[in-house]
Formats: structure tokens, sequence, C-alpha cells
């Protein structure tokens, strides 16, 4: 217990539970039309985002309840966000289908391998935070021209938006191809 308060302590872990705690602020603030707000919010989370794991690495105060609790908030911030965003008509409901898809997929897989002890090491691919990295880009972009848009805007945000729609379905078959081929080339060694 001790051991978890000390983990709580840490100023990157502070970081990422402010995060987690910004995610329904953002929400009502894009439910009561506050676009502005809820672009501040985005962005500043974002930067807690960047700089928690740099003040983890200069404090050194990695922990392991840092490395649980960062991607959580990640995800949770970003799921919340493409609900809510589709629920007041700014993002098109396919995407959103689409992002979830991917990411149940991948939470099956990964419970999977997790309780059949098969494979331990499931790091993100190439595509996956290419994928991430649009999404985020997207929602910055989605809150952006709720505040104020142009021609310029709207476009890239449709681009993105498409780009969203293949990268999704394309990051779950590659992180499937990789496990499924991984564990056929070396039943062995995924079992390490």
């Amino acid at each position: 217990m001790n051991s978890l308060l000390r983990q709580l302590r840490a100023a990157p872990n502070l970081l990422t539970l402010l995060r987690l705690l910004a995610v329904p602020f953002l929400v009502e603030a894009i439910l009561a039309q506050h676009e502005e707000i809820a672009l501040l919010i985005f962005v500043v989370a974002g930067a807690t985002d960047a700089v928690d794991g740099r003040l983890a690495r200069r404090l050194n105060q990695t922990t392991r309840l840092g490395q649980y609790l960062d991607p959580i908030a990640d995800k949770l911030m970003l799921s919340t966000l493409f609900l809510t965003v589709t629920w007041v008509g700014l993002v098109p409901k396919y995407v959103t289908v689409l992002v979830f898809a991917r990411d149940i997929g991948i939470l099956c897989i990964s419970i999977l391998l997790f309780f059949s002890g098969t494979m331990r090491d499931f790091r993100p691919s190439a595509i996956g935070k290419l994928n991430t990295l649009v999404q985020i880009f997207t929602m910055l972009l989605v809150l952006l021209t709720a505040v104020k848009t142009t021609a310029t805007l709207s476009e890239l945000r449709h681009w993105l938006l498409v780009g969203i729609a293949w990268l999704a379905p394309l990051s779950a078959a590659q992180y499937a191809w990789m496990v499924f081929h991984r564990i056929a080339t070396d039943p062995l060694e995924s079992l390490a």
C-alpha cells in the first residue's frame, strides 16, 4: 500500500491522473457547446501527455503504475472524445465504429494472450502508432473547426477522418497478423 501511495505521488503520475480527471470536463464542455473550453482542455491534456513520460525519465520516477495508467488515460481520453463528438454530430458514426472495432479487437487479442501466457511482449506497431497520432490530430482539428471553421480546415478534417477509416482496420489486421505469425513461427519463444 505504501508503494502504491508513493507511486501515486510521483509527479508524472499526478499529471496522468490530471488527464484522467479532465475527461468528464471535456465531455461536459462539448455537450454544452463550449467548444473553446473543450479545445483548451484537450490541448492541456495533450501537453500533460507529452510531459509526463519525459518527466518520469528525467526525475527517475518511472513507476509500474505509470506504465499502466498512462496508456489507459490516453485511450480513455480518445475513446470518450470520439463518442462525444460523434454524439453531437462532429464526426461520422462509421469512423467511431471503426475506431472502437479496432480497439476492441486488440483488447480481445491482448486478453487472450495474457490469459494463455502465449506472448508477453505486445508493443504498438508502426501503423498502430500512426493510427493513434492521426486520431489525436483529427480530434484536435475537429475541436478547432468547431471553434472556427475554414474551408481548408474542413477539408483537412475530412481527409484525416478518411485516413482513420483506413488506418483503424489496417492497424487491427497488422496486430492480428503479427501475433499469429509470431506464434506460428516460434511457439516456444512466444511462451517465454
